[in-house]
């Protein structure tokens, strides 16, 4: 693999459980599991609840971020992992989809810091 200044994946979950989606806690327990699985280290966790329902949040690592903006109603999330150094952001993404129970993800990952953008065809899994 060529060396890059981080690797950033998109992740599109589809078909997630409603509850889950709308739980701040379980989402913000699930997103910092998710960081220290993929062996990063933790540095500030922010979480915002919305009303009628949807929940934003950020993981902040030493190696970057992971977010969320879920969508009960659709039963879909929006989830970003950049991590830079020797981290696999694809091993905090899976994590991430199976807790949030998707049925469906597609992953687009991107190489950061080489130039040019180069986006690899999109992974859908069916879960």
């Amino acid at each position: 693999m060529m060396e890059t200044m981080g690797r950033h994946v998109i992740s599109e979950l589809w078909g997630c459980d409603f509850e889950k989606l709308n739980d701040m806690q379980g989402i913000e327990e699930t997103f910092v599991q998710a960081a220290l699985k993929s062996g990063a280290e933790i540095r500030e966790v922010a979480f915002h609840k919305f009303a009628p329902q949807g929940v934003s949040g950020v993981v902040i690592i030493s190696e970057s971020h992971l977010t969320i903006h879920s969508f009960p109603e659709h039963g879909y999330a929006s989830i970003d992992v950049y991590t830079c150094g020797d981290l696999d952001p694809n091993i905090a993404a899976d994590y991430i989809a199976e807790a949030l129970g998707a049925q469906t993800r597609e992953n687009i990952e991107l190489p950061r810091g080489m130039g040019s953008v180069q986006v690899r065809p999109a992974q859908v899994k069916v879960l």
